[in-house]
């Protein structure tokens, strides 16, 4: 006769982790492509509200101070509220100031309509703040490392798969209905999508129902923080962790890696169709549906360098190794886009930023690796700071490619910064953080050089 015990062994573990993977994807989806309708409205919005082009590059600096300055209480409350709650009333109310965004024009007063435009992106961007530090929550609470990085490659994937659907729809929606009715759209959708993320989503696999406990022992054998509870209230760890996390060489080479980073994701995300306009002469219509193929690339590129990183895992090679490795190859393609200066086919330059896109996606490994090392106690808060120190470049990355194609008349020295900034990331990663492992501040004499190493498994 069969026991109650022997039976459970024979049960196959459920897979709901990749249901919370798809919620993951399509917040950050979200999140990018609300940030995209800057770069198919931005030109047409601004000049409704009697702006220029160096305005635009201010507007989308706006967005990210406001982003910047959400990062640290955004990782606080995920690390005290928990995930689920922070990121969903996060997307819906985020999604609501994308919607009011569209009807910033429907005052008489040119100086209420540009009021109304800066307020309303300034509350978008500190309303995303906690994305893609619940993103890394996400990771390591669900996921073994021999699964995270083609977790994190899927996630990151979602940034390009958002330009790959959004742009086109957006670039229609602009040609067709107006600027106004791209914010309509996002905005709409983005409230449907939190409804959705509110049914499904749950903060650890411990708590959710269903979930059996074969998928729980693999997630939690294999390194998954499935303990990860919200703080007490009144709980000021969270001061100590940030002292000890900037003072620590590894935490503090990759947040500096993504701080070089974050000028690729800027350029792509907001400049890059309006460079396709500029630059290479296509209508805002056209630039939509072209500037897809590059991120379609990049789509691709993030998924292929997770499965590397995973894969070398499997075969023996260090966390270190694995994590670095795509993170190298990827930023010296990603250099490649400065060719497109020396070169007069569109066509051709479309191809050479497919290249330097598709590099930028197999390099994003950066959100795997705070998964992989931040405390157990403070991976919220760790995010936050490493998305933080990120996004400071995207305050200013915008006024200065703004600037430069004032000044000069084109993007040529765009381009060379950029591509400075994807060599500069890789550097970090070499040259300053060491060796990839869990943090652990908690015992008294450990070493931040000689902590102990991430368990992982091959097979």
């Amino acid at each position: 006769m069969t026991t109650p015990d022997s039976a459970s062994t024979k049960k196959r573990p459920t897979h709901y982790r990749y249901m919370i993977l798809l919620m993951v994807f399509l917040s950050i989806a979200l999140n990018h492509g609300d940030r995209a309708t800057f770069s198919i409205a931005g030109p047409d919005m601004v000049k409704a509200a009697g702006l220029d082009i160096v305005a635009l590059g201010y507007l989308i600096s706006t967005f990210t101070w406001a982003y910047v300055l959400g990062q640290y209480p955004g990782g606080w409350l995920l690390d005290r509220f928990g995930s689920k709650r922070v990121l969903v009333t996060g997307v819906f109310t985020w999604s609501l100031f994308v919607f009011l965004v569209g009807f910033s024009t429907s005052f008489d007063s040119v100086w209420v309509t540009r009021i109304m435009i800066f307020g309303f992106i300034f509350m978008m961007g500190l309303i995303e703040a906690p994305t893609l530090p619940a993103n890394s929550r996400f990771l390591a609470a669900w996921f073994p490392a021999r699964e995270r990085g083609k977790a994190s490659g899927f996630t990151t994937a979602a940034q390009y798969f958002a330009l790959v659907v959004f742009l086109p729809l957006m670039g229609w929606f602009s040609y067709r209905f107006g600027w106004e009715s791209v914010f309509w759209f996002m905005g709409g959708l983005g409230i449907l999508v939190a409804l959705v993320m509110h049914r499904v989503l749950a903060d650890t696999p411990k708590v959710h129902p269903l979930v059996n406990s074969e998928e729980l022992d693999y997630i939690q054998s294999g390194g998954g923080l499935t303990n990860l509870k919200a703080t007490k209230k009144g709980d000021t760890t969270g001061k100590g962790y940030t002292r000890k996390l900037l003072t620590n060489r590894l935490a503090l080479g990759v947040y500096m890696g993504q701080f070089f980073f974050t000028v690729l994701s800027y350029f792509f995300l907001t400049w890059f169709p309006v460079y396709l306009v500029h630059d290479r002469g296509m209508t805002i219509l056209k630039a939509g549906f072209v500037a897809s193929l590059p991120a379609l690339c990049g789509c691709a590129g993030a998924l292929l360098g997770g499965v590397l990183s995973d894969y070398m895992l499997s075969r023996g090679f260090s966390l270190s190794a694995a994590r670095k490795t795509p993170i190298v190859i990827g930023m010296l393609l990603a250099v490649s886009m400065v060719i497109c200066n020396y070169v007069d086919s569109a066509w051709i330059v479309v191809a050479i930023m497919s290249l330097a896109f598709f590099g930028k996606g197999f390099g994003a490994m950066g959100w795997c690796v705070v998964s992989d090392f931040s405390p157990k106690e403070a991976v919220g808060l760790s995010g936050g700071l490493f998305n933080m120190i990120g996004n400071i470049s995207g305050i200013f990355t915008p006024i200065i490619i703004a600037y430069i194609i004032k000044d000069t008349g084109s993007f040529n020295g765009a381009l060379i910064f950029v591509g400075v900034c994807a060599f500069l990331n890789l550097c970090c990663y070499l040259f300053v953080a060491g060796k990839i492992q869990r943090l652990s501040f908690d015992t008294e004499h450990n070493d931040r050089n000689r902590l102990p190493e991430e368990p992982h498994v091959s097979h």
